[in-house]
């Protein structure tokens, strides 16, 4: 049995990957380029891959695939369609990274709130060592307590969100589907929820519904003081609309993990607004602390031996 794995090198080296003893053949390439996988699977039966892209004339070619695993929650990547056609199963990866996630989010909150960026930038210039007090207070400092956070999305991580908000005494809601015409029991209204927020939390996967699901309208519902996080996925907001929420002082700030293209070319509209102090941009790194890779990869290692052991 033959094992290729599209894209090892999205995971450190220090992640320790072993895959099951049944596989006598393992194949590792750094990247794999769309026009590369066809012929590198050809003769797999089982793919390993982050975010690789394997389409439909890849899985066609490919005769003696049994199993694609994405080493991932996301699945987007793999043509579905193509897979089902063939009786080819596709396994992903999910609740790996209950706590990354949620800390990337709150340090990138906690930076905003506190407007760290600011200060951090100025110590490194020597401003401080200018001040006329033991301290400078140049720009707002504001706690966290007492605050409204609306998490859009009530899976797993974002209750895990909300647990660290609660500890950090803010008021929590959870945000219902937009467009909903009833209120699910926990929820409130989206629109309610965005006019009631001092944060927004969005911790939900891209799909067709939640596509641009932030956009102009939704923007002239916030706060002029409201911070907007997305740890999410890219394309859940419309980055032209956020840049525009920018121009006319909408919002205090926002943090990103995550771009509607990834990597990002230099002229996605973030790469602009990254020079500001209250927008934080973080190259989709939520996921990969060393312990919830780990964690991802001991998880697909597992759901691949199952897979080779159940019975035909």
């Amino acid at each position: 049995m033959k094992a290729v794995f599209l894209d090892r090198g999205s995971f450190p080296k220090q992640i320790n990957i072993q895959l099951p003893t049944h596989i006598k053949e393992v194949v590792e390439y750094e990247n794999s380029s769309l026009e590369q996988v066809a012929e590198r699977i050809k003769d797999a039966a089982i793919v390993l891959t982050n975010k690789s892209i394997v389409d439909a004339d890849a899985i066609n070619g490919a005769a003696n695939l049994k199993l694609i695993q994405v080493m991932a929650t996301g699945t987007n990547n793999v043509d579905l369609e193509a897979c089902k056609n063939k009786h080819i199963i596709v396994q992903n990866v999910s609740d790996y990274s209950t706590i990354s996630v949620p800390e990337h989010t709150f340090a990138m909150l906690l930076t905003l709130r506190r407007n760290l960026t600011s200060y951090l930038d100025d110590v490194k210039v020597g401003r401080w060592s200018t001040s006329e007090f033991f301290c400078f207070l140049d720009y707002p400092i504001k706690d966290l307590s007492g605050s409204t956070m609306a998490i859009i999305g009530g899976g797993t991580l974002g209750k895990k969100v909300a647990a660290i908000a609660l500890a950090f005494g803010m008021h929590v809601i959870f945000a219902d589907r937009k467009g909903a015409k009833s209120t699910r029991a926990g929820y409130i209204n989206f629109e309610e929820a965005l006019t009631a927020a001092d944060v927004i939390s969005i911790n939900c996967p891209l799909t067709v519904d939640t596509k641009d699901l932030i956009g102009d309208a939704e923007f002239l519902l916030m706060k002029p003081s409201c911070l907007l996080l997305n740890i999410s996925r890219g394309g859940i907001v419309d980055e032209y609309a956020l840049v525009r929420a920018f121009q006319h002082n909408s919002i205090a700030g926002a943090a990103f993990d995550v771009s509607s293209q990834e990597p990002m070319p230099l002229d996605h509209p973030l790469q602009e607004l990254s020079k500001k102090p209250n927008f934080l941009l973080t190259p989709h790194i939520a996921w990969a602390s060393d312990e919830a890779m780990q964690t991802l990869v001991d998880m697909a290692m597992e759901k691949i031996t199952s897979f080779i052991e159940k019975p035909e």
